[in-house]
């Protein structure tokens, strides 16, 4: 007869489970609370201490380590030698093995929780029992996912156990299991922080550092100000990156993950005044990176705006002295070099995606004057700040810019013609220095003709379209002077 263990914390649908093997001509064994439940259900159900032969002991935590039991789950039924081994020492075979851990992530997720709560919540018998049947999947349903309970059941009346589904649920076993392991490793090792609460209110957040370099937000000195929040920490990092793409004294100023303003100077006075110039308005509530040390001149600017962050390399005496007034800012010491990491991640249901970082420069060698008009020495300095800026802005995404900070931005547009009206729309300045960047190709002209009604000279676009003349067409007709760089910076 065919034996299932089922050992599970997260009771959901385990005693329909439990029936339908039975139906399936399975034999039931269970743990402690398992059993239990079983049992008030009227489901057959035999203890595991029949096939061990050895009492539960110390409160539970040893029942299931034993040879008894791990025999069962890892004979590999191809080899002749195993069955007699198990034959010669009276172990039965294994054939599904159900189990969910202990709640360890709930469990370190209470605000109160104790380092001896969350000791008592490590599973050590279900993973070992799951990576043994895991590993020996050729033979052993494993079955980690109270969602997969009815698939299971369905495919064993259907006979559709095959070893493709077999190694699904292996591969979804050995990934738990992983989680699992890695929630320990961050709350033992102080890598994981809770968050007041995430996005809004009502969603739960925690800060989980893979890193503690002094270049990065995870490894930021807090020199003054109350707790960073989960959207504190977003729009830093999208602060600090943008920043460091700067050599020249720079200044950028952030909200809601997008840059509102950009400039840069001869000192780092100069660069973020012109970084509030580009913006007055939409700085008020923001975070502000600067590339260089915090003198009392900038302080004193920065003091005079509402500003949730400001992030720098450092910090003079007097400009300590000045932001500390003000009790709720946060004060962020970051080193401006680049990061040692390579890639990055974005979580999706199911899973995570993984790309390189858009770490690529463009100089002006690398890019093409498509247009019979030319850029002025201008035009090109206002469109390598541009082309530096728009990078970072959603998509679609319009940047104007004059050599020394941003005019306008428009970001996360559903067409092109339309970012370019909003950057337009707030644009402090229109002359001749002042130039279009935009992150992708214009498949039409219409943004071209939007530009040069609103007085635009110069656009920088990556180019790439097959209808790329049609937009050099229109510029030639306007006047405006094109490059395109060929390459793009979408930024969904």
């Amino acid at each position: 007869m065919k034996k299932a263990l089922l050992s599970v914390s997260d009771k959901t649908g385990i005693t329909e489970f439990a029936a339908q093997l039975i139906e399936q001509g399975f034999e039931i064994f269970s743990t402690g609370g398992t059993k239990k439940t079983l049992v008030d259900h009227n489901i057959a159900v035999k203890s595991v201490s029949e096939l061990t032969q050895f009492p539960e002991i110390m409160d539970g935590r040893v029942k299931t380590l034993h040879p008894n039991i791990h025999g069962g789950i890892l004979a590999n039924r191809d080899i002749p030698e195993h069955l007699e081994a198990l034959s010669e020492h009276g172990i039965e075979l294994i054939d599904l093995v159900a189990v969910n851990l202990y709640p360890f992530e709930e469990t370190v997720a209470k605000p109160d929780v104790t380092e001896a709560d969350a000791i008592e919540n490590i599973d050590i018998g279900g993973p070992t029992m799951l990576r043994a049947s895991a590993k020996n999947f050729k033979h052993v349903l494993t079955v980690v996912d109270p969602a997969d309970y009815t698939r299971i059941i369905d495919n064993l009346k259907s006979g559709q156990v095959d070893e493709a589904f077999r190694k699904e649920l292996m591969i979804k076993t050995f990934s738990h299991t992983a989680k699992y392991d890695a929630a320990i490793v961050e709350f033992f090792s102080g890598e994981s922080t809770s968050l007041r609460y995430g996005e809004n209110p009502q969603q739960k957040a925690k800060f989980v550092k893979t890193s503690d370099a002094p270049n990065t937000i995870a490894g930021a000195k807090q020199l003054h100000g109350k707790e960073l929040s989960y959207n504190n920490i977003k729009d830093a990092d999208a602060t600090l990156q943008l920043v460091k793409k700067f050599s020249e004294p720079a200044a950028v100023a952030v909200k809601h993950m997008n840059p509102c303003g950009v400039g840069i100077g001869a000192t780092i006075e100069e660069a973020f005044s012109n970084a509030y110039a580009a913006d007055s308005q939409s700085i008020f509530g923001g975070i502000v990176a600067l590339n260089r040390e915090v003198d009392k001149a900038t302080a004193s600017a920065l003091s005079e705006i509402f500003l949730e962050v400001i992030i720098a390399p450092g910090y003079s005496d007097e400009a300590l002295e000045l932001l500390t007034k003000k009790k709720n800012i946060r004060l962020l010491e970051i080193q401006m070099d680049a990061e040692a990491e390579t890639e990055e991640f974005v979580s999706v249901s199911g899973g995570y995606l993984v790309q390189d970082k858009d770490t690529a420069v463009l100089t002006r060698d690398d890019m093409t004057v498509v247009t019979e008009a030319q850029p002025t020495e201008e035009q090109w300095q206002a469109m390598e700040l541009g082309w530096t800026v728009v990078k970072s802005v959603k998509s679609n995404a319009i940047v104007l810019a004059n050599p020394k900070q941003t005019v306008g931005i428009g970001a996360g547009q559903m067409n092109r013609v339309g970012a370019a009206k909003i950057a337009i729309e707030r644009a402090i300045e229109m002359n001749d220095n002042v130039i279009l960047a935009s992150d992708g190709f214009f498949p039409m002209s219409d943004t071209v003709e939007t530009a040069a009604a609103a007085g635009i000279k110069c656009i920088i676009q990556p180019g790439g379209s097959i209808k790329d003349q049609d937009s050099i067409d229109a510029a030639n007709k306007l006047g405006i002077a094109m490059v395109t760089t060929g390459m793009r910076h979408f930024k969904h």
